[in-house]
């Protein structure tokens, strides 16, 4: 096999990554706290640490005790594997493409790389907070839970399969929990909303008759005059669980971004950044957020798409090129280029409060 080296290849990884991250919306709502190293190959274990918070004390001049914050940590698994792998005619005419950042291979792997992980990152929807999703609520009939089990039996109820995962809360509870399994239209089971922990449900017995919310059961429809309002809702979600008003993003399809740019509730992106703004499909600043438009955001708009909001501390992403390198292509003329990228995401516990969702429909 011929010698061609690792520098060309590495630099066309280099640069393909170079325009996922100018015009991904994945790194933007995303943060990187993970301790480890991504090592190649994949399925590497990286950790998560997520801090309790800790109090302010009245200070009276006499001996303090001091607070012993809990430290959770959870894993981040790096098992997503995406290749490049094509032919090369001539190696010098690559190598050329290489050295020009702005060629028409380097911008077409970027891309390539920038859909998938924008759809994988916004594809974490279900981690959001249970009661942090804003749709149209399921209320009919009653209920009553059991202790323990967390064991649903409805009343008057059409529960669907479709509910798993969404959040719940009956009169009674002081929390929301979230739907863990659905064995017919009268009885579904109810879990503490987290995943890092072994399951179960420790919200207590509510006797029947109890009415109750799961929420954002099906999409709601939006228009123009009412998308401020719905954004709103989010912001409130997000305000209720104390998330911080700086680094707030929202992820809405061109269909219902395009809404925003028809009301008159949008701050425009400001000009000096124009090229940012193109690029990675900022549209303005609404209620606090970031508002990007995105052609990956989950769903449709026959049952409804996904429109991811939250803070940047809620998705924690690691990305990076792995492998890269160019090959004699075995039985012919030219050469092999091939790449390796490897990524994953995580959604600590303690961090699913700094995500939310609008189910909406136009």
């Amino acid at each position: 096999m011929a010698d061609f080296g690792t520098n060309v290849g590495e630099k066309f990884a280099k640069n393909a990554l170079k325009v996922f991250f100018q015009r991904a919306v994945a790194p933007d709502i995303t943060n990187t706290d993970y301790e480890g190293e991504i090592k190649g190959g994949g399925a590497d274990r990286l950790s998560v640490l997520t801090f309790e918070s800790i109090s302010l004390k009245n200070y009276t001049g006499s001996a303090m005790t001091p607070d012993t914050p809990a430290e959770s940590e959870a894993q981040l698994v790096v098992n997503q594997k995406k290749a490049h792998y094509f032919k090369i005619e001539s190696f010098a005419k690559f190598s050329s493409y290489v050295d020009d950042a702005e060629s028409t291979l380097i911008d077409n792997a970027g891309k390539v790389l920038k859909r998938a992980i924008d759809a994988y990152v916004l594809g974490l929807y279900g981690d959001v907070a249970s009661g942090n999703r804003v749709g149209t609520d399921y209320t009919t009939g009653t209920v009553e839970v059991a202790a323990t089990t967390g064991v649903v039996t409805g009343t008057g109820t059409t529960f669907t399969a479709a509910m798993v995962g969404l959040g719940f809360k009956a009169t009674g509870h002081s929390s929301w929990y979230r739907i863990k399994t659905r064995n017919s239209n009268t009885e579904i089971v109810i879990e503490d909303d987290k995943d890092d922990v072994t399951s179960a449900y420790t919200g207590g017995a509510i006797s029947a008759g109890a009415t109750y919310t799961i929420e954002a059961a099906t999409a709601i429809t939006v228009t123009k005059s009412t998308i401020f309002d719905y954004i709103v809702d989010l912001k409130t979600k997000l305000d209720a669980r104390e998330i911080p008003e700086d680094d707030r993003w929202l992820v809405l399809p061109a269909q219902i971004a395009n809404l925003l740019l028809k009301s008159d509730n949008l701050q425009p992106a400001v000009a000096s950044a124009y090229e940012d703004v193109v690029k990675k499909g900022i549209v303005g600043m609404v209620a606090g957020f970031k508002v990007y438009s995105n052609e990956q955001v989950s769903g449709n708009n026959t049952t409804g798409f996904y429109c991811l909001a939250g803070h940047k501390a809620f998705i924690t992403l690691a990305v990076a090129f792995t492998e890269s390198g160019v090959e004699d292509f075995i039985g012919g003329f030219g050469q092999n280029y091939k790449g390796l990228t490897c990524y994953g995401a995580k959604v600590a516990d303690e961090r699913r409060k700094a995500g939310a969702y609008l189910f909406a429909k136009v």
